[in-house]
């Protein structure tokens, strides 16, 4: 536990608060990333750690990637499940998120993550979602989420450590977590990936599923923003699909 704590007033809506709280004590796991430690979440407010900013290292980001794997490898008890104790209405930025666990991946992430996201933002990735299964990759095991991890969400401590904030945690797909992290960039990303594979080998053709991963988060974009995110979904699709 950190010696300093800050309240932090982020989610208005009591649920939102209550999923990121869930989410931030279920992804404290020996060896993995630090979490800030949640004091309270009652009603809209969240109260914990405050974690002061430092600048990104070598070091750091080759030691990101093996706790990250750690993490992931911690599991979960099924795609799409939510952290315990979190609602399954929950939200990814300011998109609402719905957590339903399934047994298979590909019809998970067609079913609760594409689909729903490209109604909402008016695109048709019906043939996208129709050759899901070819294009996954072997099975894998779902794995414990942070499911938003993009590098505004990577805190770069002043401890020499990179902490994990704001999460939308649920239990996934590993490749998901890193294709949001090289979405936005990250610092020293190709050491972060190489350390990760020192603990958790990737499956052969990682590389090209990571456009298929990336469709989830242009898509929230999409739906939030539209604009040019709108044409970034359409021409991943595009790209997925040309393999």
């Amino acid at each position: 536990m950190g010696s300093r704590a800050a309240l932090r007033t982020k989610h208005q809506s009591p649920q939102a608060t209550a999923a990121e709280a869930a989410g931030l004590r279920w992804l404290r796991v020996e060896g993995g990333p630090p979490i800030p430690f949640v004091h309270s979440s009652d009603g809209g407010v969240l109260v914990m750690d405050e974690i002061p900013h430092g600048s990104p290292n070598l070091q750091a980001a080759v030691t990101f990637g093996r706790r990250l794997a750690t993490l992931h490898l911690a599991g979960a008890p099924a795609f799409g499940a939510p952290p315990p104790g979190g609602p399954r209405e929950a939200t990814i930025g300011m998109a609402p998120m719905v957590n339903e666990p399934a047994p298979s991946w590909p019809e998970w992430f067609a079913s609760q993550r594409i689909q729903p996201y490209a109604r909402q933002a008016g695109l048709d990735l019906d043939e996208v979602c129709s050759r899901i299964t070819e294009l996954a990759g072997p099975p894998e095991p779902p794995a414990r989420l942070h499911g938003d991890l993009w590098s505004g969400n990577v805190l770069w401590g002043a401890d020499s450590q990179v902490w994990l904030i704001d999460p939308a945690a649920h239990g996934g797909h590993r490749e998901s977590d890193l294709a949001m992290l090289q979405l936005f960039g990250c610092p020293f990303l190709d050491h972060v990936l190489g350390a990760y594979q020192e603990v958790a080998p990737l499956a052969d053709g990682w590389r090209a599923r990571v456009k298929l991963h990336q469709l989830f988060p242009l898509l929230v974009h999409a739906v939030l923003f539209g604009g040019g995110y709108r044409s970034e979904v359409l021409a991943t699709a595009r790209s997925v699909l040309q393999g």
